[in-house]
């Protein structure tokens, strides 16, 4: 069995014991009230490490990110959650992804076809999105 922390696969969601995923769309859900609030987490984070002795390019390492205890950003959500206790939330991930821009756009996408941000029944109270073309470099212009 997995470690996914609190967390809980939603139908039809498989997670690949292979490799560790990049990031996950996830929605929560305080049973009491049923609001609910959908957001990313990245499960693993990019660390940069000084270059070895006599070179001069910049190590990087993979870490995972403490994602299986993680509750949310928001500050109402989690305030929600000393209030009414952890075990009144649904903690529910709706999809993996393998890219930082899958995970920006899928969250993004999903908050947008929800309206997350115009219905009461949501704690998103703003949709922060900075999303480029994968593999798209930036050119200079002179």
């Amino acid at each position: 069995m997995i470690d996914t922390g609190h967390w809980h696969l939603a139908e039809n969601v498989v997670y690949n014991t292979a490799t560790t995923p990049f990031g996950f769309i996830y929605c929560i859900t305080c049973i009491i009230t049923n609001k609910k609030y959908i957001g990313k987490k990245q499960c693993i984070t990019i660390k940069k490490k000084q270059p070895l002795k006599g070179r001069t390019k910049k190590r990087h390492q993979a870490v995972e990110t403490d994602w299986r205890v993680y509750t949310s950003s928001s500050r109402e959500l989690n305030e929600d959650i000393k209030i009414h206790g952890k075990n009144n939330f649904k903690f529910e991930i709706l999809q993996f992804c393998e890219s930082k821009f899958a995970l920006a756009y899928a969250e993004a996408k999903l908050q947008f076809d929800k309206e997350v941000l115009l219905r009461e029944d949501y704690y998103n109270g703003i949709i922060n999105l900075r999303v480029s073309r994968p593999g798209i470099s930036r050119v200079k212009k002179t």
